[in-house]
């Protein structure tokens, strides 16, 4: 199967498919070969490599996002399905997710309802994420952090 320049051309012998590049000043690059018929297309190889390789680090870099939600140890259990919710849009879309249980007055005498929610939050969401490190506390701060599995 050849598809040049202008939309599909049909299914066409190996030879005349390089010969209409050549004439064309293109390449002819075999894009799918486990199809069949295998498909090929009319190109520039240098540009298609080119937008290839910008895609790809694109990809990479729009991965590495470091998303932060911010939690208190006595929220509310709809706030949570909301922060939860939300947990779980971050990772499904690749991103690593740092999630801050911060802590006010004396809540720090309660430090074990932060992480009681921070675990709760993990497992709500183990299907499709991991801890990447684990609760530890930074000042008034106890800070996870999660990626996609």
């Amino acid at each position: 199967m050849l598809i040049g320049p202008d939309g599909p051309v049909g299914v066409v012998p190996t030879e005349e498919a390089l010969r209409m590049a050549q004439n064309l000043g293109l390449d002819l690059v075999e894009v799918s070969p486990t199809a069949r018929p295998p498909v090929c297309r009319i190109l520039d190889y240098g540009k298609f490599k080119y937008e290839q390789k910008k895609k790809q680090s694109r990809a990479k870099t729009a991965s590495s996002v470091l998303k932060e939600i911010r939690v208190r140890p006595k929220i509310a259990a709809h706030d949570l399905e909301i922060r939860i919710r939300q947990l779980r849009h971050f990772l499904e879309e690749g991103h690593k997710v740092q999630i801050t249980c911060i802590y006010r007055g004396r809540e720090m005498v309660f430090q074990q309802f932060g992480r009681d929610l921070l675990n709760k939050m993990v497992e709500s969401v183990a299907d499709i994420g991991k801890v990447e490190r684990s609760p530890q506390m930074e000042g008034k701060r106890l800070n996870l952090l999660l990626v996609k599995k």
